[in-house]
């Protein structure tokens, strides 16, 4: 029995998904807002990253390959766990 081929995330997907988290990751005052200089913490602006995330899994389900996928869960998963913890600070 013979492993799958690993498939590559395709770059535009990849790349929407790395600007999202990043600007979630800002927006939780992990790093400093490029206009400011400064880090800073908005939980809506977080949430709403978070619950575009979600959207763009719901929507674009069956259609993409497994590399994708897991992509979008762990950014998921990371955007959830950092929301978290600046939300008990």
């Amino acid at each position: 029995m013979s492993e799958p081929e690993f498939e590559a995330p395709d770059a535009r997907f990849s790349a929407f998904v790395y600007y999202q988290t990043q600007a979630g990751v800002m927006f939780l005052g992990k790093v400093a807002d490029p206009t400011k200089g400064e880090a800073s913490v908005d939980l809506k602006k977080a949430s709403n990253v978070i619950d575009n995330l979600e959207m763009l899994r719901e929507k674009s389900k069956g259609n993409l390959n497994n590399s994708e996928e897991k992509l979008l869960a762990v950014a998921i998963e990371k955007m959830r766990e950092l929301h978290l913890a600046a939300s008990q600070s």
